[in-house]
């Protein structure tokens, strides 16, 4: 988590005052919305399946050890001129022909490109279930914000009302002095303009509320309106005990940012053994079984002898005479396809060199570049490290800060509730004019609500930084 989401974070609660209302409808605890968020959130979903995928890559990178085997077999029909597969001679003739072949390709070294592979791809899975942790705990971060900003919604439109109904009883008061023509006309009048005004609020908390749910049920991937029980966060305001320098040193061994971050950096590193490995040769050895079928084969049988002219003649005292020969007769036979298939079985066993001579220096490249990612990296640990330092450092400054103003304003408040119990007194009998009224009970209500609202302002530091430790 950055700075600026922290910041931001912060800003969105600030204002939280006082304890919502009980609601009569279901509602939901923290620890249920933080459940819910876990099961159903879409950005948890996605760093889910980026864990999955570096999981798949990294049983990938193993299988990628083992023997390469490849089966082919095929059947068809030719027809004109072709090469016999089983003469070599050439033929003009339909033929069926069928192939079939079984080949084995190994790895025996590569400059140990997929040893190294596969380490790398088990440090970037193991990188990747701790982001996915990391996605974890910010999302927890997050529900309870959102949750705090519900809370704080929803007090700040019971206040509203609250103070509506202080106005409606004062206006019945102010209303019967104004119908029995004593007191000030102007007080009935300027009572008017302050319902008005607490009207006017009761609409912007009410928007303001639903916002901050609509926000909260993004979170939770609910389709429906959520109800949040106020009674199911404590609110304890108890002075932080630790430093900023203890907290970050919990940070250091639990937060899975910087574990994640640390595998990053070792990832890296084997990536850049890995393009080493293009500089070195590469030995496989290989093997291979493999077999023919055509139709046009042929097996000649004996069927026996004749004698044959041979168109020739001899002269024997005077006399030609033919010249006649023997001659074996022959009878044609198709070999059958299983024959054919054991007859034409040959096998190939060989190893294969391959010597990285010139490759437009792409090699060498590879290398620079996994090694600048290597320092992308480490770069990348320092600044989260750097960041959430001074992010820490600020949270618990402002942390204590607002402690101690949460003391002056609860003097304020109990100074600003007897002034406005004595005006109100006054009010009431005549003696003090609406202005000083009003005033007193402003001040009032703002002094009520920039306590409640150190108080959550505390609350919320205290939860950034419970956060970091891992609590």
């Amino acid at each position: 988590m950055t700075n600026r989401k922290l910041i931001f974070a912060l800003t969105i609660v600030l204002g939280l005052v006082g304890y919502t209302q009980e609601l009569s409808q279901k509602s939901y605890a923290l620890e249920e919305c933080i459940t819910i968020a876990l099961e159903n959130n879409l950005d948890l979903k996605s760093a889910n399946l980026r864990a999955n995928t570096a999981k798949v890559n990294h049983q990938q990178s193993k299988a990628n050890m083992l023997p390469s085997l490849n089966g082919n077999f095929n059947l068809g029909v030719n027809d004109g001129r072709s090469i016999d597969p089983f003469t070599n001679d050439f033929i003009n003739q339909e033929l069926t022909f069928s192939n079939m072949g079984l080949s084995l390709d190994m790895t025996i070294f590569n400059g140990f490109r997929l040893l190294n592979s596969a380490k790398q791809d088990l440090l970037n899975r193991k990188a990747s279930e701790l982001e996915k942790e990391a996605a974890q705990q910010d999302l927890v971060l997050n529900v309870t914000l959102a949750y705090l900003q519900v809370l704080n919604s929803n007090a700040v439109l019971d206040l509203t009302k609250a103070r509506y109904e202080t106005t409606k009883k004062q206006l019945k008061i102010q209303k019967d002095f104004y119908d029995n023509e004593s007191g000030n006309p102007a007080d009935y009048a300027d009572i008017l303009g302050q319902i008005a005004n607490d009207e006017t609020s009761i609409l912007v908390s009410e928007s303001n509320l639903n916002s901050t749910k609509l926000n909260l049920v993004r979170l939770l991937n609910l389709p429906e309106d959520v109800l949040i029980n106020a009674e199911s966060i404590l609110l304890d305001f108890e002075k932080y005990s630790l430093s900023a320098d203890e907290v970050y040193t919990q940070a250091l061994e639990n937060l899975a940012t910087f574990k994640a971050n640390e595998l990053r950096i070792e990832a890296a590193k084997k990536g850049v053994s890995v393009a080493k490995s293009q500089f070195t040769p590469e030995i496989s050895v290989f093997g291979g079984i493999n077999t023919n079928y055509s139709s046009a084969a042929q097996l000649f049988n004996a069927t026996g002898t004749s004698i044959v002219d041979t168109g020739e003649f001899v002269t024997v005292d005077g006399q030609d005479l033919p010249v006649v020969t023997e001659q074996t007769n022959f009878e044609a036979a198709s070999i059958g396809y299983e024959d054919q298939l054991d007859n034409n079985l040959n096998t190939v066993i060989g190893v294969a060199v391959n010597v990285p001579l010139f490759n437009g220096f792409r090699a060498k490249n590879n290398v620079a570049l996994e090694k600048i990612r290597v320092e992308e990296s480490m770069l990348e640990l320092e600044r989260t490290h750097l960041d959430i330092k001074n992010t820490i450092a600020q949270v618990h400054f402002d942390m204590q800060a607002v402690y101690e103003r949460y003391q002056s304003l609860q003097k304020q408040v109990d100074a600003y509730e007897e002034s406005y119990r004595i005006n109100e007194i006054r009010f009431n009998s005549g003696v003090s004019n609406f202005l000083n009224y009003v005033t007193s009970k402003n001040n009032l209500d703002n002094a009520k609500v920039n306590l409640a609202n150190a108080k959550y302002e505390y609350l919320l530091r205290v939860k950034v930084l419970d956060y970091y430790r891992g609590v």
